[in-house]
């Protein structure tokens, strides 16, 4: 089972980057049902998308993201989306007290990767290799390169 960081998400929702096609390859040998995300991506979407509304300078602005609100809740939807629950909170606080330094919102979405066992599959992987026992990989570079 795998969890899609934000970074891969945005590449699946975006279909336009290099990276695109390598990643979809990859995901592509397991069934759908093998890929979740979580609560936190949704979270950091939303921080992203309410920013750009915010900084609209025109109608054209404020159409673009909403739209892209609205996209993205309509994927959200459909997608598995789990929880930063109780299980995931204590282990956020274990992994703080025990000294780990990743960004709040990458700890998060490890403690949820840890506590149901899946791999994270994010471009961060200097970041995410700190987390102790998280297995981590990057599928979007070439299969000699990862």
């Amino acid at each position: 089972m795998f969890i899609l960081d934000t970074d891969h998400l945005g590449i699946v929702q975006r279909r336009t980057s290099p990276e695109h096609k390598t990643l979809l390859l990859r995901m592509r040998q397991h069934p759908l049902e093998a890929f979740f995300v979580t609560i936190i991506s949704f979270h950091e979407q939303v921080n992203g998308w309410n920013t750009y509304i915010h900084r609209a300078k025109n109608t054209e602005g404020l159409v673009r993201g909403y739209a892209m609100f609205q996209e993205m809740l309509f994927g959200f939807t459909r997608m598995n989306v789990l929880p930063f629950d109780a299980e995931a909170v204590n282990m956020f606080f274990k992994l703080r007290k025990s000294g780990v330094r990743v960004a709040t919102m990458d700890l998060r979405i490890g403690s949820i990767a840890l506590t149901h066992g899946f791999t994270l599959l994010t471009r961060n992987t200097v970041d995410f290799e700190r987390i102790p026992g998280l297995q981590v990989q990057d599928w979007t570079l070439p299969d000699r390169a990862r």
